[in-house]
């Protein structure tokens, strides 16, 4: 038996309990639709599937700076915001 994997397993079965449509901007959504654009729910599921503890973000607004998608491609994002007005509905906001 291999120490830790069952600590992997079951981390790795965290689901939402419910999930909503964002309704305005915040750094919250923002962040979300990054993790969205790349192939992920949120930075929960960006964790189990890359395995990581951190996810790299700006120092000056705490928005998401890189990620890497299932395929390993990284996206890169800019300081500022990408989610525009027009894109927040889509951004989909996943409960624990």
């Amino acid at each position: 038996k291999k120490p830790g994997v069952s600590g992997v397993m079951a981390k790795a079965d965290i689901k939402p309990k419910s999930i909503h449509h964002a309704k305005k901007w915040s750094d919250d959504v923002e962040n979300l639709y990054r993790f969205q654009q790349a192939g992920y729910r949120d930075e929960v599921e960006y964790k189990q599937v890359k395995q990581v503890d951190m996810v790299e973000c700006w120092p000056e607004t705490g928005f998401v700076k890189k990620l890497q998608r299932r395929d390993n491609t990284f996206y890169y994002y800019d300081k500022q915001r990408e989610c525009e007005d027009k894109e927040v509905h889509k951004v989909k906001v996943y409960v624990y």
